[in-house]
Order: structure tokens, then sequence, then C-alpha cells
């Protein structure tokens, strides 16, 4: 599962507290934060026919956890739309896009960790690249991780923060195995979620996500719930285990940078019958529609 190269990102335009510039020029201070401590919060975003999916949603994200890391100023959700559809123009994108929008605390009057230090407000950075849903369809093979996610009392996760070494990590360990992705338990041994993905089963008909306990609130995790409210499927969320997924019919995962995916082999054991399941492949069309349906619009 590892990304590619698109050649239309050559020459991208990169937004960087409001300023256009070529992402070969484009530079960020040594005493910005982000730098300093990876003192940051961000969001991934899908741009569908000139619609962005949940936006709202992701950018009341990013601001609760900007509030909750303390951050002295904070864009409105108007001004970050505003810089949003600038950098879609100047990059003439309508479709098929993937947006990483970044808040950093700021740039510091001198090197440091005391936030006092930051003086001169946030750091905007608007990265914009045409880029596919990068999980494959055929399905991924996933491992268990030896890393452990925080729990709340650690770090919480509801701050969608930038320090995401823990997801790197995972990620070596699954490079190191040749496996897609790795699955990050929580400090009980419960299943979190993946290294960059939230984790759901289906076992006889119903589908089951673990608890947010020790995982980031997913938009497209709490998107798939709504679908299986709507379309009356059966949805638990609970405590899950490493054993729960092994016997599963089906196994997915989801993420705004690749949308639904099926997960069919995890350590070394086939999930189900090895092939993306029917609830999947049905969850997975219905989430095409609600993106290619529903969204606000931005261009």
């Amino acid at each position: 599962m590892l990304q590619q190269f698109d050649e239309r990102n050559q020459d991208l335009m990169v937004n960087i507290n409001g300023t256009i510039v070529h992402r070969d020029n484009a530079g960020i201070s040594p005493f910005d934060s982000l730098v300093q401590g990876g003192d940051g919060v961000w969001e991934g975003l899908r741009l569908y026919n000139g619609k962005i999916f949940k936006l709202v949603e992701h950018l009341v994200r990013l601001r609760n956890s900007a509030k909750a890391l303390a951050f002295e100023s904070i864009p409105s959700i108007e001004s970050l739309i505003d810089e949003i559809r600038k950098t879609l123009e100047a990059n003439g994108m309508v479709d098929g896009v993937h947006i990483r929008i970044t808040l950093s605390r700021g740039v510091k009057i001198t090197s440091g960790m005391d936030p006092r230090l930051n003086q001169s407000g946030p750091t905007l950075i608007i990265l914009p690249e045409w880029k596919k849903p990068v999980y494959g369809r055929d399905g991924l093979t996933f491992i268990t991780s030896s890393i452990r996610r925080f729990p709340p009392d650690c770090l919480d996760p509801k701050i969608h923060h930038n320090n995401l070494i823990q997801s790197i990590m995972a990620k070596i360990e699954a490079n190191a195995s040749g496996a897609d992705a790795a699955m990050l338990l929580d400090r009980d041994g419960f299943i979190a979620e993946a290294d960059g993905t939230h984790v759901f089963l289906v076992q006889n008909g119903v589908v089951i996500t673990s608890s947010t306990d020790a995982c980031p609130e997913g938009i497209t995790r709490d998107t798939v719930i709504e679908l299986c409210t709507r379309e009356n499927i059966p949805c638990k969320v609970t405590r899950i285990s490493t054993t729960d997924a092994y016997r599963a019919d089906e196994m997915f995962c989801t993420g705004t940078m690749g949308e639904l995916a099926a997960v069919t082999k995890l350590d070394g054991r086939t999930i189900g019958d090895g092939l993306p399941g029917a609830l999947t492949q049905r969850l997975s069309a219905l989430y095409g529609i609600e993106t290619s349906t529903q969204g606000t619009s931005v261009l």
C-alpha cells in the first residue's frame, strides 16, 4: 500500500498563512511549533466534484483540537473555508483531490517548548494533492503492532494532533513484515485502530467497531455508523480483541484518505473467506453515494 507520486502534483501551489506559493518555494520557520515539538493539529479532507465531504465536521474537529491545546488564536470556520477555496482555485482542482490542512501554534520568539514563546499567532498550511483513494480494494493485509495507543489519561485521542510517532513506529513494523498496515491495541489489549484508519468487524450480520477510548473520533467512522443506522444494519460500538477479528466474517478499515477498504488477512490469519465481504462492499457503495451527493460546495 505504498503511495505513488502523481505527476500532476509536480507544480502544486500550496497555501502558507494565506499566501499561495509553489510547493518548491514553500517554507516553514525552524522556530515554528511544528518543527520544535509537533505542536499542531490537522485534518484530511476529500474533494468530490467541487464539494468537500463533511467539511464543517472536519473543521469543527480541527478547531476543537486547537482549543484543547490552548491555542490563543484560532481561525474561524469561514476563514478556513475561504483559504481552502483560494488554494483549490489556484490549482484548478475540482475532483479527486485530498487536502491536508494543518494549524500550528505558530512561530516562537526563541527555541523552546513554552507556549508563551509563541507570540505571532498560528501558522496555517493547506496542502491539496491530486490523490485517488490509497487503499487497495482486493483486500489488505494487517498485522498487530507492538505499539500501544495512549489512553486518555496519558494523551487524550480526541486531540487530533500532529505528533504521529506512534503511527509511524507501527507503520515501520508493518513495512518490515510486508503488511499493508499495522493495528494498534490500547493499554488493556483491545483494538484501538490501525496506524491511519479505524477498524470495523462484521460478525453474523452485525457491524462492530471499537470505542474511541484510545483512538481519535473518526469522521469516516461516524459516517459508516450513520449509514448503518439509516439502512437498518445492526451496528454496535464495544471493546473488541484480536481474537474477535480473527474469527470475524468480515473486516474493513475506514479513513478520509482511503475511504472504505476490506482487510482480508490479519497476523497470518485469513479473515472470512479471504475476499471483501458482502456487507463491506455494500457499505463501501453506500459511502460512495454519500460522497457524491453530499458535501459543502467550495468552488
